[in-house]
């Protein structure tokens, strides 16, 4: 009896001096269960949204008509209303891109969504990809590829290079990809990426070609059939001038091919083409429940690409070549330095100008948004420090624009204060 009142005693000063050693927690550590989360001060004001010149390489301002096509009542994901909407965007995309693919659609994302989207449904573990690296899209795509086990193979150009047929035909012998991605409109650096006879050359080489039309589509001339593109896809908020959040992607038939015959599921449900094919109608089965899309981003992405078709694309491509070229004139009187060099390759809807010398590039962007509610970016991933850069996209693709920003970047240029290094 008395060993056991001694272990019980020992037990409790062990637990004793323990919990002495504990650091006591905090007052409202022990009631926090106790107290309410307030209503936060910030909701309870309203929402204050500042008007601006969207001038940067995307998002670009939203115009009147779709505002409104966004503003207009929900109507469910299933609704047969909803369905007739996706189809228009369907032959919407399919206009703009050039194309008579089937399997036309937009993904419920962004243009980072479609990019995975492409890659993910195309690629197997293991299988080998060839990138075209000369901005920051063909190092993103290769990061993706990466991940799911891809073996990529980088071709890398500096940023405000293009790449030439000789060049890639190297790559595609070497490396003997099961595809090829390159970007059309390279927006980091405002390179235009000519694509004749790439496709071509791609299946010579038993390869699909996928390309990257975000910074491009609807702003210079791309034919997805008639270039022989594989896989195309582009974004909502450039020169189609939509909120984000939805996607155009386009796959050939070689392309679907390769994507109803894989050997393992995509990695990715949401993104997984078979179930995608069927909410959008291109299987011709009876519409089945996949996701939730984004429907007030189908009638803003529905106007816009409505908006292109009465214009036409031709019209479009002209208007921003000579908005662009305009843009080009006024930077070089102002003393600026155009980033691409070749003419031929510069992208119409950004133009990336040289950071004058002498200048913080995020003093001048600072200024011009401080000063005139007008949005121009730096560079981006290869060419960070390098560019400043001017989006003239769709609705924003004016001379009056340009004469805007033209004025804003003197004025900046003259009360900016110069580094000292």
């Amino acid at each position: 009896m008395q060993e056991a009142l001694s272990a019980t005693r020992g037990l409790l000063q062990r637990t004793a001096c323990a919990a002495a050693r504990r650091p006591l927690l905090p007052p409202y550590s022990r009631t926090m269960a106790s107290r309410p989360t307030l209503p936060p001060a910030a909701l309870l004001r309203p929402l204050s949204v500042p008007q601006r010149l969207l001038l940067g390489p995307g998002p670009s301002n939203v115009p009147p008509r779709i505002q409104a096509a966004g503003g207009r009542p929900l109507i469910g994901h299933m609704h047969p209303e909803t369905f007739q909407i996706m189809d228009d965007i369907k032959l919407g995309i399919q206009y703009a891109f050039q194309t008579h693919n089937p399997l036309t659609l937009a993904i419920s994302g962004s243009g980072h969504c479609a990019m995975e989207a492409a890659f993910f449904n195309i690629l197997e573990p293991g299988e080998a990809v060839l990138i075209a690296v000369n901005g920051i899209w063909g190092e993103r795509a290769a990061d993706i590829c990466e991940r799911i086990g891809a073996v990529v193979q980088r071709l890398v150009k500096p940023p405000g290079e293009s790449f030439s047929l000789n060049e890639l035909e190297k790559g595609l012998a070497q490396h003997k990809p099961v595809l090829f991605f390159i970007t059309h409109g390279e927006s980091s650096s405002g390179v235009v990426q000519p694509l004749e006879g790439l496709g071509d050359l791609c299946h010579r080489y038993n390869c699909l070609l996928l390309v990257d039309s975000v910074a491009s589509l609807g702003g210079t001339p791309l034919y997805m059939d008639q270039q022989g593109i594989d896989i195309l896809y582009s974004g909502s908020q450039k020169v189609l001038n939509a909120p984000p959040g939805t996607a155009p992607i386009s796959f050939s038939e070689k392309a679907e091919k390769k994507i109803f015959s894989r050997k393992s599921k995509p990695p990715s449900f949401y993104l997984d083409m078979g179930w995608l094919a069927n909410y959008w109608g291109c299987d011709g089965k009876p519409r089945m429940y996949h996701h939730t899309g984004p429907i007030t981003n189908f009638f803003s992405l529905r106007e816009g690409l409505a908006i292109l078709a009465e214009q036409g694309l031709e019209k479009s491509w002209q208007m921003h070549k000579e908005n662009a070229l305009y843009l080009h004139q006024g930077l070089e009187k102002l003393g600026l330095k155009l980033f691409v060099k070749d003419e031929a390759l510069r992208l119409p809807t950004v133009t990336t100008v040289e950071v004058p010398q002498g200048y913080d590039w995020k003093e001048i962007t600072a200024f011009l948004m401080k000063n005139y509610d007008i949005e121009i970016t730096g560079g981006l991933g290869p060419s960070a420090g390098k560019v400043l850069r001017i989006g003239l996209m769709g609705y924003n693709s004016t001379k009056a624009n340009v004469d805007l920003v033209i004025a804003a970047l003197k004025d900046a240029l003259q009360q900016c204060h110069k580094n000292k290094i």
